[in-house]
């Protein structure tokens, strides 16, 4: 089966969330997943679930688990690095069928990896993984790069209310 690159980008709510929606299709059909999560750590719901449901789907979180307002910190930016190892390598070794950089985008739009750096990713992707970008701000050069491009735009959104992020709904 041939794999192609995905790029989950906008404003709205629902990004990551269809990535996960991949996952649960890509194990009902015996698929291995590498799950990386760029930004974020900690636990959440959809973590809890993978890694008690989906043995089939491995988990890297390369984040200090906080917004990155501002100029990233020294960590932000080696955790970020060693994500982009680890996630290089997950797509090289052959071993998974779909592939997940959650936030990469974000991580490129706040300056702890580089749109090139995805790119190369790209050109050495082997023929057989699904790669999928998600996160607010995917670089034009990506944009042209996938396959597959899908846009949220956010109409309406209760956050603007003060309203927090809901456990099982946001988290």
């Amino acid at each position: 089966m041939k794999g192609y690159v995905q790029v989950y980008t906008g404003n709205g709510k629902g990004k990551t969330t269809a990535a996960l929606g991949l996952i649960v299709r890509a194990c009902g059909a015996g698929l291995k997943v590498y799950l990386c999560q760029f930004i974020k750590g900690g636990i959440c719901s959809e973590l809890k679930t993978l890694k008690k449901r989906f043995c089939d789907v491995t988990i890297q979180q390369c984040g200090r688990g906080c917004f990155i307002k501002g100029k990233p910190s020294a960590d932000d930016i080696k955790l970020a690095k060693k994500g982009l190892a680890k996630l290089r390598s997950a797509v090289l070794s052959g071993e998974y069928d779909l592939v997940i950089a959650d936030e990469a985008n974000c991580a490129i739009s706040c300056g702890i990896l580089t749109t090139a750096e995805l790119l190369n990713l790209i050109d050495d992707k082997p023929s057989h993984v699904e790669l999928i970008f998600t996160g607010r701000s995917a670089p034009a050069e990506l944009i042209e790069r996938a396959d597959l491009v899908t846009e949220m735009k956010e109409v309406k959104h209760y956050f603007n209310k003060g309203i927090k992020a809901r456990p099982g709904i946001e988290s």
